[in-house]
């Protein structure tokens, strides 16, 4: 069968200068998004891992795994338009945060739970004044309005890039604490991700975890590892 991916057109991918900022250029052609704007970058580290995301392609293109360059389509074209959304988006998290959520049973589990998630919880509350109510299982539970717009302010306060991985890991993670720590650089990506799953872990250890799950959450730890170098290249 003929492979749909496009085949690899360019020898090299690599950063370039672009006005004040930095792009990614396929054999001195510089990409443009969907929406025809110049892939533009605030900082010369997440070019340089966008480059790389281009450069690790093979024969054939795989869009499906250049993270990196759909997070900054969606910052260049999607997110200047819709930050007061992505806002509210960011309390609606806080309103179910997965670290909130406390397993009612057995006693290791919980223990395992806490002593992983009430830190990044504190944190939140003493830094960001993001201050939320734990609840068992999935009851949920109200949470303080003056938290819900702490959490929205605080994603007003960031550059489009910063608020798009926000949002991405928010969701990633189903948790906006987890995604503003890894944001703020509290917290490592991966470690974050590796959190949001100690509940699916611990089950597993004792179950066992078919081929089909492995899978799935090994396709969401490379997000998890891609999300860890939008902010690292953020910060460069």
């Amino acid at each position: 069968m003929t492979d749909p991916r496009p085949k690899r057109f360019y020898k090299v991918a690599a950063a370039e200068r672009l006005g004040d900022g930095w792009t990614v250029a396929l054999d001195g052609r510089t990409i443009k998004t969907p929406e025809r704007a110049a892939l533009a970058f605030p900082a010369r580290g997440l070019a340089d891992a966008i480059a790389a995301e281009w450069d690790a392609q093979a024969e054939y293109i795989d869009l499906l795994n250049l993270h990196l360059t759909r997070l900054a389509n969606v910052a260049i074209d999607r997110t200047p338009e819709a930050r007061d959304g992505m806002a509210d988006e960011l309390a609606r998290f806080c309103e179910t945060d997965l670290i909130c959520h406390i397993a009612e049973e057995p006693e290791d589990l919980i223990a395992l739970e806490e002593g992983h998630w009430a830190p990044v919880r504190d944190w939140a509350a003493d830094t960001l004044g993001v201050i939320l109510v734990t609840t068992e299982g999935v009851r949920a539970t109200p949470q303080p309005d003056a938290s819900l717009e702490a959490a929205r302010d605080y994603a007003l306060s960031l550059d489009d890039f910063r608020l798009t991985g926000l949002i991405y890991a928010a969701a990633l993670y189903g948790s906006a604490l987890l995604a503003m720590a890894v944001c703020e650089g509290v917290l490592p990506a991966e470690e974050a991700f590796e959190m949001s799953k100690l509940d699916e872990a611990w089950q597993f250890s004792r179950w066992g975890e078919d081929e089909e799950a492995a899978a799935a959450t090994e396709a969401k730890r490379e997000e998890a590892r891609a999300i860890g170098r939008w902010f690292r290249g953020l910060a460069d």
